[in-house]
């Protein structure tokens, strides 16, 4: 199961992107997984490695990428404080058109998923690009703030979604809270959008990061079959009878 790191441009700026990819040649399915606020770290890039064990493609892109120490300390912001929701789609759009462009990768078979500020560029994602085809969120806050630079917050947005979401919560989060999914829970059923939201007892926020303090096993364990499960259905098997026209 090799890994690598590869450099992509977006607008004139250089973007890494951590990818991790199954044996073989392909062409795979592939999984965009958005960072949380540690960046493209330990627990992310175990994330990317999971799922290539799994079969896919799986690649991070670095979304800090633009932001310096020097931009951090004259602003008193945090990495995560300077994003921009315009920069953010570009980053995702860019790593999308070069997995779409890569000889192993399957093009008609992209997801995403994220976590914590990833959960939220899961959703913007999916709402502003038309090619993934799943999205599983992971205790997404903020959705309904806009970052930065742009015309509406990530929830405003959701009209655009075109693949089925699953979105996974912990009972004691504050951001997102119950309340939060509720609310999000309308808005996608509004709209008929496919959804599932699943809710794990006694989790807070950032309960899958096995690196982190809030790690709970039960939710971590229990979460992360139901998203394989769920990109199996709508990345895996809806791609073979494509394969068999071929």
């Amino acid at each position: 199961m090799p890994s690598f790191t590869e450099k992509l441009k977006v607008s004139g700026k250089e973007m890494s992107v951590y990818a991790s990819v199954p044996s073989g040649s392909g062409p795979f399915p592939a999984v965009v997984v958005a960072q949380h606020g540690g960046g493209v770290d330990t627990f992310i890039k175990s994330i990317c490695d999971r799922l290539a064990k799994e079969g896919y493609a799986a690649v991070a892109p670095e979304l800090y990428h633009r932001i310096t120490e020097d931009m951090v300390k004259s602003s008193g912001k945090t990495r995560r404080e300077l994003l921009n929701d315009v920069e953010i789609i570009a980053d995702v759009n860019t790593t999308v058109d070069w997995l779409r462009g890569h000889k192993s990768i399957d093009r008609e078979r992209i997801g995403v998923t994220g976590f914590c500020m990833g959960g939220r560029v899961t959703w913007l994602a999916a709402a502003t690009n038309p090619h993934f085809k799943a999205a599983v969120p992971h205790y997404g806050g903020n959705i309904m703030q806009l970052w930065g630079k742009g015309e509406k917050p990530a929830f405003e947005l959701a009209s655009g979604i075109k693949c089925p979401i699953l979105f996974h919560f912990g009972e004691l989060d504050e951001n997102p809270s119950q309340a939060d999914m509720r609310k999000l829970d309308a808005e996608l059923t509004r709209l008929k959008k496919t959804h599932q939201f699943i809710t794990w007892p006694g989790a807070n926020h950032a309960f899958m990061d096995h690196t982190g303090q809030r790690y709970v096993k039960s939710a971590a364990e229990g979460s992360w079959p139901k998203t394989l499960e769920f990109f199996a259905t709508h990345l895996k098997k809806a791609a073979a009878p494509a394969k068999a026209r071929s």
